[in-house]
């Protein structure tokens, strides 16, 4: 599974596809929207950005997966959202938006799962390799 140190290298390596190409690529993977996130560290207090994809989306709603490739831990941003689940997010190197994240519950992750595994495959390989339930979080306009 990923280390903290290969997590934190891919979003570098994201990062500086993106100012390399004047923000002209790296927007899109695998055809999903990549955004920026901002979580505040749980434990530092001090704001936390990373790259991530949305495979689904229901109007204004963005779903991420807290997968971390099939980890058996949860990915630090998904630990700090959890706890405060205000959150900033940019589109296409826009600017950050407010919104608050919430971790789909039973029902919801029951409904959304099969939508966001249906186009990519991946996140279905993902859970197979990892005895935890993978979850989804909803990302939605503050206010």
């Amino acid at each position: 599974m990923p280390s903290d140190f290969a997590m934190k290298a891919m979003n570098t390596v994201h990062r500086v596809i993106l100012k390399a190409t004047g923000n002209r690529m790296g927007w899109d993977v695998s055809g999903m929207p990549v955004l920026e996130l901002t979580t505040t560290g749980r434990k530092s207090g001090q704001p936390r950005t990373c790259m991530l994809t949305s495979p689904y989306q229901e109007g204004d709603t963005m779903v991420i997966v807290a997968s971390r490739g099939g980890d058996d831990t949860n990915p630090a941003w998904f630990l700090n959202l959890r706890d405060n689940p205000a959150v900033e997010v940019s589109l296409r190197g826009g600017p950050k938006q407010p919104m608050t994240a919430t971790v789909a519950d039973a029902a919801e992750r029951a409904r959304l799962w099969p939508l966001v595994t249906k186009d990519h495959k991946n996140y279905a390989g993902y859970q197979k390799k990892t005895a935890r339930e993978i979850p989804l979080v909803l990302l939605r306009p503050a206010g």
